[in-house]
Parts: structure tokens; C-alpha cells; sequence
């Protein structure tokens, strides 16, 4: 077995077609209701960061053969953004237990570390091996978040028409595919504050600044992420009062993922909220012939967006975990281990 840093940007062909049959192996295992990864844009969507943020990533392969041409059994990637590195590890189910996964973060931590990176985050899916994996290595639990699945074939279209045209007097909806239009991007990133939360460990902060919202949707082009906006717009003010975001990515386009939905706080109360995501799913239907799933997730403490989810259909699916570990700790905790 080798462990050797890898840059997909440089990787043969042959390199990304078995990366992704590892995740799809990984994926059969733990989450087997999630479509399988195809090869659509997998070399972007691995590579492509947002200006001032690196992901640096290593793969773990036979050392039997020459590189570029071996199996990789399993990877690990770490975006550095801020003060945080933040990990994605899938090492095949065939190779689990045989400490494989537990080199990969202390590889991780290590470069962290050298790099003066005080924390690392990850996810962690409820009723996977991750869960216990994690918690051994001493990361602590720092946020929990409810994924729901709505299938596209189970929709009400009918009541659907209704919740999307159930919207307080004074507001217009709009859709945007591939993202707001620059006359609304300063409205919009200003409608995008309303999302900060500070009990999140903010693995995946979000743009709230016109030019990072400009370079966030830039990214998500560049790495096969397809956009597609609708907002709702205060006649009277012209201010973004609600928005919400679903992203169809080219490596799984059959099931699509919400991002943001925001509300803001002086318009609240006028159907807002339900009015943009039913809309949305009807552009869904129409603009992705081959879409079939959106998946969102949810803070647990989010019941008014949970009621909403459930009144369109969506179905709770499985707990979502951040997880944090102080860098320097996790390091000293790894070498004491080997």
C-alpha cells in the first residue's frame, strides 16, 4: 500500500475512473439510496476551489503498480479556508479496519499542522462507521443537521400550483438560472447575512459579499455545479426579501442538492418561504429532464423550514454531523497512537 499526495488537475484518466468507482463503493455501503457518481466533470469538481482557498488531497493505492495506472482504495481531501481544514475521507469498504483511514488524517492533520492551521472539521453521516471512526480519534460534535430527500415522482404539482402562487401582496418571484442577474447582486448578497449562524462550525461558509458571491458562482460552474436561483423581490423597496439555491452537479445529475433558503426577517410571515421552493420545483421539472431527487438539509432546530420541507414533500432522511478537533491535539493524539 502507498499513501502519496495526488493532484486530480494532473491525474491519468485512468487514476479518476477508479476514484470513483471507490466512492461508489463506498457509497453502496453507507448510503445505498444515494445515486452513484458518474465521470461527469469529477476532475473539476475535485480540483476547483474559491479564490484564496486549497485543497490539498492524497489517495491511498496498490504499490504494485505504477502511479497513474494503480487502484486507489481510498482518499482524502482537505479544503483550507480561514483557520480551518476541513476533511473528506472515503476508504473502500473491502480495505476498512486495517487502519487505513486513521494514517490518512494523521497524513491530514500533519500537513495542517506544518501549514498553522489551528482546527480541522468534517461531516459525518448518522448511521455510517464515520460516526465512531471520528469520535475515537477525539473529534467533538459541534453540529447536527437533518438531510430530507423529496422524489421528484411523489410531488402534489397541484398543491404545489397553490403554495407557489400563495405569496403576500407586494412581491414578485423570480427565476435565474446560473445565477442573479449584477444589478441584484448587491441585494442579494446583503439577503444572504440573514443566514449566519453561529452555532454552525461553517464548513461551507456561505457568500454574503457581492464579489465572493460573483468567484462562489464562478467555482460552482467551473466544478460542473450547475445554479439555479429564484428570488423573491420586494416591489416597493426592490430589496431581495427571500431566495433559495439548488445546484445540479454534473458527477450525480439525477439528484440535486438545496443550498441555501433565506427568508429575510422584516418579510417574514407572507408565505415567502414556501412560495420559492415550490416555484423552484416546478423550473427543476421543467429546465432537468433527468433530475429525480433534491436533497436539502436542515438544522433540527429549523422547525418553521422543516414544516415547509414536509407540507412539499421531502422525507427525513439521516442526521448530518460536523465534527472539530484542535489541529496541534489531534497531531500529538496520532503520533502517540503509532
Amino acid at each position: 500500500m502507498r499513501v502519496r499526495e495526488w493532484d486530480p488537475r494532473t491525474a491519468s484518466a485512468a487514476e479518476i475512473r477508479s476514484l470513483v468507482e471507490t466512492v461508489n463503493a463506498v457509497l453502496a455501503t453507507d448510503l445505498p439510496e444515494d445515486p452513484a457518481w458518474v465521470d461527469g466533470q469529477v476532475r473539476d469538481y475535485l480540483s476547483e476551489t474559491m479564490p484564496g482557498e486549497r485543497r490539498i488531497s492524497w489517495v491511498a493505492e496498490d504499490d504494485r503498480l505504477p502511479e497513474g495506472e494503480s487502484e486507489i482504495f481510498a482518499v482524502v481531501s482537505m479544503l483550507l479556508l480561514g483557520d480551518i481544514g476541513v476533511l473528506e475521507i472515503m476508504v473502500s469498504p473491502r480495505l476498512r479496519r486495517r487502519g487505513l483511514g486513521r494514517q490518512l488524517v494523521a497524513v491530514a492533520a500533519r500537513r495542517a499542522y506544518l501549514e498553522g492551521f489551528s482546527t480541522i472539521g468534517v461531516e459525518a453521516i448518522g448511521g455510517t462507521p464515520a460516526i465512531a471512526f471520528y469520535e475515537s480519534l477525539g473529534f467533538e460534535r459541534e453540529f447536527v443537521e437533518t438531510r430530507s430527500v423529496l422524489a421528484l415522482s411523489s410531488v402534489d404539482w397541484p398543491a404545489l400550483t397553490v403554495m407557489a402562487g400563495s405569496i403576500g401582496a407586494g412581491y414578485r418571484v423570480e427565476f435565474h438560472p446560473g445565477g442573479p442577474p449584477d444589478h441584484l447582486l448587491e441585494a442579494y448578497a446583503q439577503a444572504k447575512l440573514e443566514a449566519q449562524d453561529d452555532d454552525d462550525l461553517d464548513l461551507a461558509p456561505r457568500s454574503s459579499d457581492p464579489q465572493r458571491l460573483r468567484d462562489s458562482l464562478d467555482t460552482l460552474h467551473k466544478r460542473g455545479l450547475k445554479p439555479y436561483i429564484v428570488l423573491a423581490l420586494h416591489d416597493e423597496s426592490g430589496v431581495v426579501a427571500g431566495l433559495t439555491e439548488v445546484v445540479v452537479p454534473a458527477h450525480h445529475p439525477e439528484r440535486a442538492d438545496q443550498y441555501d433558503t433565506i427568508v429575510v426577517r422584516d418579510h417574514r410571515g407572507y408565505g415567502i418561504d414556501r412560495a420559492i421552493k415550490a416555484r423552484m420545483l416546478f423550473e427543476l421539472r421543467s429546465a432537468e429532464a433527468g433530475l429525480r431527487e433534491v436533497q436539502t438539509w436542515n438544522a433540527q432546530h429549523n422547525e418553521s423550514m422543516l414544516k415547509v420541507n414536509a407540507e412539499l414533500g421531502y422525507q427525513a432522511d439521516r442526521d448530518w454531523f460536523e465534527y472539530g478537533a484542535d489541529v496541534s491535539q489531534l497531531v500529538q493524539s496520532l503520533e502517540s497512537i503509532d
